[in-house]
């Protein structure tokens, strides 16, 4: 059995197995996630692992989200053909090229500077032309326009009020918010009044830089 065989089948698996006892159904999300091959967005000594159920380590203490994750954010954001994507949190880049197969352009960032250009580069060798990824840190920098839709893959303990403002009227963005262990993730929907939050499911995520709660003072 060839290497490229073995993980075509890995990520059939990965969508039936994991993705659909999860409820991502959505024909065009689980065709995205049969097509693009997660192990090339991840260090050779962990590519067997790509389709395995858990967060994966790649670098400065961060981790992959688990690719049901993936899956359930995907099918709630669906990024349509004509739509501009904002990841804030590109990482290894696998969601970004997840993203771009589902919308028109997106454009990512990443404090690291080191996984920022490992995240173009891993995008670029695949061929995937309509994605840019800035180094940057999504709570201090200003993108200057707005977006379809934006994903937020580290949780916050409260919504920034600059992600909503980056939305453009009816965009929707997904993020984990609250405290842990419990947190809840939803999906924002930006309004005329303001902004909509559905809640979506429980889960727990380690916060962006700079969004975890205030630690309170006690006497």
């Amino acid at each position: 059995m060839s290497i490229d065989y073995a993980r075509a089948r890995a990520r059939e698996t990965m969508v039936e197995q994991q993705q659909r006892p999860w409820d991502v159904l959505d024909a065009r999300v689980l065709d995205t996630l049969a097509r693009v091959p997660r192990e090339a967005y991840l260090a050779d000594a962990l590519r067997g692992l790509a389709y395995a159920d858990t967060e994966l380590p790649i670098g400065h203490g961060e981790t992959t989200l688990k690719p049901v994750l993936e899956g359930r954010l995907l099918q709630a954001l669906a990024p349509q053909p004509g739509e501009s994507v904002l990841v804030i949190g590109a990482g290894s880049g696998y969601l970004v090229a997840c993203m771009a197969a589902l919308a028109r352009e997106v454009v990512a960032v990443e404090r690291h500077a080191d996984l920022a250009d490992a995240a173009q580069s891993r995008l670029a060798a695949q061929g995937i032309g309509n994605v840019v990824v800035r180094c940057a840190d999504a709570l201090a920098w200003n993108p200057g326009r707005s977006f379809d839709v934006i994903c937020v893959t580290g949780a916050v303990a409260t919504l920034p009020a600059r992600f909503v403002e980056w939305l453009n009227p009816d965009g929707r963005m997904f993020v984990v918010h609250g405290h842990a262990p419990v947190m809840e993730a939803a999906l924002v929907r930006r309004t005329v009044n303001g902004h909509h939050v559905e809640a979506l499911f429980e889960t727990e995520l380690p916060y962006l830089a700079g969004a975890a709660p205030v630690p309170a003072f006690t006497l």
